[in-house]
């Protein structure tokens, strides 16, 4: 037996409000949309079982605490990404340095927390 990651999914207060963030972000396009209650985004052109999938699902708790589980990503420019993706909505939280790695801790425009790093800065 075995499995493979489908994707991961970010619990929000208004999937399609969010779905404009991730989709800037990650160069995504909306593939399926529940009613509003769930979306699925993926690659430009791709489809399930493709590529790894981004879902936006509306709960009706709030965020609290720190999130358990977070995304992270890497970029040879961070600071130009992550200058970027503030320019999309997400606001810096804080940032990391290690020799040979550097990581930026963001949130979307819910607070739902990823990282954005590189091995050069």
């Amino acid at each position: 037996m075995s499995i493979d990651i489908g994707g991961v999914t970010i619990d929000c207060a208004d999937p399609r409000a969010l779905a404009g963030f991730w989709t800037a972000a990650l160069g995504y396009e909306i593939t399926t949309d529940y009613d509003g209650e769930f979306l699925f985004l993926l690659p430009e052109g791709k489809d399930m079982g493709e590529a790894v999938y981004v879902g936006l699902q509306r709960v009706d708790e709030k965020r609290a605490g720190k999130n358990r589980l977070h995304l992270d990503f890497h970029t040879e420019d961070r600071p130009a990404e992550v200058a970027r993706l503030v320019e999309l909505g997400a606001s810096v939280l804080d940032e990391h340095a290690m020799p040979g790695l550097t990581w930026s801790i963001l949130a979307d425009p819910e607070g739902n927390e990823f990282c954005v790093g590189s091995r050069h800065g």
